[in-house]
């Protein structure tokens, strides 16, 4: 048994009724959804690396970059 303040259910019940499904349904949708979720230091970790490497790259022009690629490919 889950126990949810009267306000939290009314806004559940309303979401069940606009989708048309259970609360059940939704709930679990929900909880998957949060348990799917990365941790924040991971996801913290993976953006500090991504920028680190752009940072390496240093600075370039989109444009050569698409240009060049287009070239390759011929």
């Amino acid at each position: 048994m889950v126990s949810l303040p009267d306000d939290l259910l009314a806004e559940i019940d309303a979401e069940v009724k606009r989708r048309s499904t259970s609360r059940s349904a939704l709930l679990a949708t929900a909880a998957r959804r949060e348990l799917a979720r990365q941790d924040p230091a991971d996801l913290a970790a993976a953006i500090e690396r991504s920028e680190r490497r752009f940072r390496a790259a240093g600075s370039f022009e989109a444009a050569d970059l698409v240009r060049s690629d287009r070239e390759n490919r011929r």
